[in-house]
């Protein structure tokens, strides 16, 4: 099935743009650009800019979904196989949203709701040829593209080819399945792939060590004072990841 996939030279968020043309995707569908200039990442932190040289991603599903809380999971995981797929890389996962290669973050996810309409907007962005020299006047330490981690890439060729790569087989071909299973299916791919597991990690209220993902998309962890904790929203810091220690 051919799913809509719109291209836009620059836009300020294509998470907003999604929202307001929801009736250009039908069940499935995404938007895509290499210059978004209002970018919004999680807890309200603003995704830099970076115009031809990154892809801006937003695929929106019309479905009823058992559980929408662990769509940023999902979106991890797909995003990871397309790249592997394409470049041969391994990411890992960094729950609950974030990708990183040889330990610096190159994807990060926000995805949103639309309750009114139905409809979940999964929204990633990729650095793809952003120099060091990007990073260090950004002030991203941690921060790293596929050009930076020795992939050869051609960003405005590979913003194409991730795009339509996201969304056919990418989510396409999961969307169904978690539309009615949730993440279950899913969780032991998520797993292999989740740097958390097994780390010290600490969060807001306690610390501890990271055990597993349960089937609610919840970080296990035994924490040092209180014994087992479920997490499910919030920062979490990881030992020996973006120099945490």
């Amino acid at each position: 099935m051919n799913h809509p996939l719109i291209y836009l030279p620059s836009v300020d968020n294509t998470n907003t743009w999604a929202k307001e043309h929801l009736d250009r995707f039908g069940a499935l569908g995404a938007v895509y650009s290499t210059s978004q200039t209002a970018g919004r990442g999680r807890l309200g932190r603003t995704w830099v800019n970076a115009a031809g040289q990154a892809l801006y991603y937003s695929c929106v599903v019309h479905e009823d979904l058992v559980q929408p809380e662990t769509l940023p999971l999902l979106s991890c995981l797909v995003t990871a196989k397309v790249l592997h797929g394409l470049y041969g890389i391994d990411c890992r996962i960094k729950w609950p949203n974030d990708l990183l290669l040889d330990g610096k973050k190159i994807v990060g996810i926000l995805c949103e709701g639309v309750p009114d309409k139905g409809a979940w907007i999964l929204g990633i962005g990729i650095n793809l040829a952003q120099p060091q020299s990007y990073f260090d006047a950004a002030g991203l330490p941690n921060g790293a593209s596929l050009l930076t981690s020795g992939v050869p890439v051609c960003a405005e060729r590979d913003a194409d080819v991730l795009a339509a790569g996201l969304t056919e087989p990418g989510f396409s071909a999961v969307i169904p399945r978690f539309a009615r299973e949730g993440i279950a299916p899913f969780l032991s791919d998520y797993r292999t792939h989740c740097v958390n597991l097994g780390r010290h990690v600490s969060y807001d209220g306690g610390e501890g060590t990271a055990l597993d993902v349960d089937t609610d998309g919840r970080l296990v962890v035994c924490d040092d004072a209180t014994g087992e904790r479920r997490i499910f929203t919030g920062e979490v810091s990881v030992r020996g990841v973006y120099g945490a220690v």
